[in-house]
């Protein structure tokens, strides 16, 4: 059974990130070939979303060295921004009745364990803009590396109406 879509007792995600004071960002361009979401069926399927602010990363490196676990979070907030403006751009927010399953990267120095924290920087968004239907499962894994040296990679299946 899905939740229904905004407008028949859904959530207005456009109305909780005018409150939240966040505005979606353009769509990030694919730094390779593929397409920054995907729709089959009743899902959403985005790419591999980066912290990236006007097409640049904000900082760079390994989590637990180069980068603060704390600001890692926000980083991951980020990734799920431009998460929600793929989706925004093939489908309508609108359109989003839960958000099913989020996998965070984190890019870790050796001995970093708190993957789960930083990634729920983007847990937390998705909680914030969709309520309980923003609640969904998760993995965090840590990587050796990421492209262009990021601290954070989050993707993201949604399912729509």
């Amino acid at each position: 059974m899905t939740t229904p879509i905004a407008g028949e007792g859904g959530v207005d995600a456009y109305g909780k990130l005018a409150e939240l004071g966040l505005t979606l960002p353009k769509v990030v361009p694919p730094l390779a070939s593929y397409v920054p979401a995907v729709q089959t069926g009743n899902y959403v399927y985005v790419s591999g979303q980066l912290p990236l602010v006007d097409g640049k990363l904000p900082q760079t490196g390994k989590v637990g060295t180069d980068v603060a676990p704390e600001r890692a979070t926000e980083l991951a907030r980020l990734c799920a921004l431009n998460g929600l403006a793929a989706i925004e751009g093939l489908v309508g927010l609108g359109r989003v009745v839960k958000v099913v399953k989020l996998t965070g990267f984190v890019n870790s120095a050796p001995g970093f364990t708190g993957q789960p924290a930083v990634i729920n920087g983007a847990s937390n968004l998705f909680g914030e803009v969709f309520g309980e239907q923003g609640r969904h499962a998760r993995s965090a894994v840590g990587v050796a590396e990421l492209p262009l040296d990021s601290p954070v990679e989050v993707e993201i299946i949604v399912e729509i109406a």
